[in-house]
């Protein structure tokens, strides 16, 4: 075990190196580049599956085993079929999207049928039904959802750069601290996977706070 010191010397010399933000900027873009994705995806799906029946026997199936395989299974998959580059994209995307999906379809088959009748009686158009029944009534568990799926895509967007080796990632160097017994680079590494962790979830949070002040 490293001491402390040693671990925070490291990680000092670590942020000294144009390596070292190239490589947590380039991870931050995969991983984000897969989240918004599976956001966008997770979201149409839900929609549509939660507005036909033929939809929701076609796809729900198939995203709830999606979400019952391990994620070490679809990192090996996804290694033969694409490049090494974008299998973190890829499995951020693979984690986010049965989560937004769930969540989204849940909060939209709950919608109070009470109101969906007033405004069919005053004849609401599609827009403001949208606005002012949808929108107040899945605000609320989808933006949980959002938290919790950007928590998802962070972990396994690093687990699959740890096991498909990118040039400059996190999890790349992860790996190499492991290979050559670098404890305390292991741990300074471990450090800012954990610390940027943090600083998304509270900034996509603050995002989140203000987006729902300003949609009320």
């Amino acid at each position: 075990m490293p001491s402390p010191l040693s671990v925070f010397r490291t990680l000092l010399e670590l942020g000294a190196e144009a390596q070292f933000w190239k490589a947590a900027y380039l991870s931050l873009l995969r991983i984000f580049g897969g989240f918004a994705v599976g956001l966008v995806l997770g979201s149409l799906l839900a929609i549509l599956t939660a507005r036909f029946e033929l939809a929701d026997a076609l796809f729900s199936p198939a995203i709830r085993i999606v979400r019952a395989t391990p994620v070490a299974s679809f990192i090996i998959l996804a290694l033969l079929w694409m490049g090494h580059s974008l299998v973190p994209a890829f499995m951020a995307m693979l984690m986010v999207m049965p989560v937004i999906w769930e969540s989204l379809r849940a909060a939209i088959l709950a919608v109070d049928p009470e109101l969906l009748e007033m405004a069919f009686i005053y004849r609401f158009s599609s827009w403001k039904t949208l606005k002012l029944v949808y929108l107040p009534s899945v605000l609320s568990p989808y933006a949980a959802s959002l938290t919790t799926a950007l928590g998802l895509a962070w972990k396994s967007g690093i687990a699959a750069e740890v096991l498909c080796l990118p040039r400059l990632a996190i999890g790349t160097n992860l790996y190499y601290s492991k290979i050559y017994l670098e404890t305390p680079s292991l741990f300074a590494w471990t450090i800012v996977v954990v610390l940027l962790s943090l600083i998304l979830e509270r900034l996509f949070a603050r995002l989140l706070l203000k987006g729902r002040k300003r949609t009320w």
